[in-house]
C-alpha cells in the first residue's frame, strides 16, 4: 500500500490517442480543401500539400538536430500545415509559405518543447507574423467567378473581400449570401466555404473530438455585437476567417480553456476582439488577431473556471 500513489478524482482512462485525435481533425478538413480546390484551382491543393510536408520536415529536423525522440507520427504538424495554409492567399509564393510553416513548427512549438507545451496556436501565430512580413501578398486575393464554381490560376483576376467592401460601407458589390455560404468569394483558401467548414465541425462534434461551446459562444457573439452595431451581422459571420478560426484553431486543445463555462469565455472574448477589430480596426478581419490574444489569458481563464476536485485540496496563492 506504501507504493500507491493517491490522487482526487476522476480516474480516466480511454484508448483514444493523439495520432487518433490529429486523424479526426484532417478528416474534417478534408471538404474544405475539397471546396478550395473547387474554387481556387489545383494551386490551393499544391499550397497546402507543401505547407503540411514543410511544418513535418522542419519537425522532424529540429528533433534530428538536437537529439529527440521524433514525434512527426502523431500528425499534429500535418495539421498546423493545413490550417496554415488553409489562411493563405492561393497566389501566395512557395517560399512565403515555407518560411511561415518554418516561424510555426519552431518558433512557436519546437523550441517551447514541443506538443502541449506552446503558449499560442503555431498557425495562427505564424499567420500573424507572415501578415506583418508580407503585407501585399498576404492580402492578394483571387475572385472567383460568382454563381459558378471554376477553377482558377495563380493569375486569375484579384479583387477585395467581402470584409474589404464592409469596411468601406460598400454594399452594393457584395455577393449574394448563399455565394458566401459556398464560399465563391474572395479570400485565404481554406476560409471561403463555411459549408464545407460545417460539415467538419458536425463530424468533429459526432467524434466528440471538440465541444461547441467555444465555436458557438464565438460566432454567436460576432453575430450579436454586428447586429447591435448596424454592421450586416450575416455578412459578418460568413465573411473571413471567422468559422476556420471557431471550429479548428480556438477549440485547439493546448492553448484552449480546459472547462466548458472558461471555454465559454474564451469564445465570447475572441468575438468581442474580432468585432472591435473589424469594425474600429485598420485591417478588415480581426479572427487571428482575436485568438491569438486569448490564447495568452487562457491560464488566467482556466484558474478562475477551475473547480476544486472532490477530495483535492485548495491550491495556495503563490
Amino acid at each position: 500500500m506504501n507504493g500507491m500513489t493517491i490522487s482526487a478524482a476522476p480516474h480516466i482512462h480511454d484508448r483514444i490517442t493523439t495520432t487518433r485525435l490529429m486523424l479526426d481533425v484532417i478528416i474534417a478538413l478534408c471538404p474544405a480543401l475539397a471546396a478550395s480546390v473547387a474554387v481556387f484551382g489545383p494551386r490551393a491543393a499544391f499550397i497546402t500539400a507543401v505547407c503540411a510536408a514543410s511544418c513535418v520536415f522542419f519537425e522532424w529536423a529540429f528533433e534530428k538536430i538536437i537529439k529527440k525522440k521524433n514525434t512527426i507520427g502523431d500528425l499534429s504538424a500535418v495539421i498546423t500545415g493545413i490550417l496554415l495554409a488553409f489562411n493563405l492567399p492561393v497566389t501566395i509564393p512557395v517560399w512565403q509559405a515555407v518560411f511561415g510553416c518554418f516561424v510555426a513548427i519552431i518558433f512557436v512549438k519546437m523550441l517551447f518543447g514541443g506538443l502541449g507545451k506552446n503558449f499560442a496556436n503555431p498557425a495562427i501565430t505564424a499567420r500573424v507574423v507572415m501578415f506583418l512580413a508580407f503585407p501585399i501578398t498576404m492580402t492578394t486575393w483571387v475572385i472567383p467567378h460568382l454563381g459558378s464554381f471554376k477553377w482558377l490560376s495563380v493569375d486569375a483576376v484579384t479583387g477585395v473581400t467581402p470584409l474589404m467592401y464592409l469596411s468601406r460601407g460598400e454594399f452594393d458589390p457584395l455577393p449574394g449570401l448563399w455565394d458566401m455560404f459556398l464560399g465563391v468569394h474572395g479570400g485565404s483558401l481554406g476560409e471561403t466555404s463555411e459549408l464545407a467548414l460545417i460539415i467538419g465541425a458536425v463530424y468533429l462534434l459526432a467524434r466528440r473530438v471538440i465541444s461547441w461551446h467555444t465555436p458557438v459562444s464565438f460566432i454567436v457573439t460576432v453575430w450579436a455585437l454586428t447586429a447591435l452595431a448596424g454592421s450586416h451581422p450575416m455578412y459578418q459571420i460568413l465573411s473571413g476567417g471567422l468559422f476556420i478560426g471557431a471550429i479548428f484553431m480556438a477549440t485547439d486543445y493546448v492553448t484552449t480553456p480546459l472547462t466548458k463555462r472558461g471555454q465559454l469565455v474564451f469564445g465570447i472574448g475572441a468575438g468581442a476582439l474580432t468585432v472591435i477589430m473589424r469594425l474600429y480596426g485598420s485591417y478588415p478581419e480581426g479572427v487571428s488577431f482575436a485568438i491569438l490574444l486569448m490564447n495568452m489569458v487562457v491560464p488566467y481563464i482556466n484558474k478562475i473556471t477551475l473547480a476544486k476536485p472532490l477530495g483535492g485540496k485548495k491550491e495556495k496563492n503563490k
